[in-house]
């Protein structure tokens, strides 16, 4: 029964006139580059996404949480968690588009647009540059990937 609810969830997840294109894109990509070139390229394009998309002014991590759900929600990319640890702040994006977008097979280099856009909001709202957000999780069927901004 999950993968049926998998199936029907990716299938509207993405726009159907896109779908066939960003799959071929995807594969185009993962034949041309190599893994830490896509990852790289893909968090580029994550920065570009947050710079475009900024946050107002949080004051703590659940406003932070708070905006960037609402960024992510219109644009129809889930939401996010955001858990304060000792040594990281665990960050938990649900429900993205990648794996309808860009097929399953690519969800080894697909989130890190998500790597560099949460990396972008995190020193735009006074990180600074010593914390680095990184992927600390596959994504699951469902969209869900973990982050980690730490040291």
């Amino acid at each position: 029964m999950e993968q049926a609810i998998e199936e029907y969830l990716a299938q509207r997840q993405g726009s159907r006139q896109w779908r066939f294109f960003l799959s071929a894109l995807a594969e185009e990509f993962a034949t041309q580059l190599r893994e830490p070139d896509l990852r790289a390229m893909m968090q580029r394009i994550g920065t570009r996404f947050a710079s475009a998309h900024p946050l107002p002014a949080a004051r703590t991590i659940a406003d932070a949480s708070q905006a960037m759900s609402a960024c992510w929600d219109a644009q129809g990319w889930g939401w996010v968690d955001l858990e304060e640890h000792a040594d990281h702040l665990l960050i938990r994006h649900y429900c993205s588009p990648l794996r309808a977008a860009f097929g399953q097979e690519h969800l080894h280099w697909t989130p890190a647009f998500l790597e560099g856009a949460y990396q972008q909001w995190f020193q735009a709202l006074g990180s600074g540059s010593a914390l680095r957000v990184q992927q600390s999780s596959q994504a699951d069927g469902f969209g869900c990937v973990e982050f980690r901004l730490a040291q």
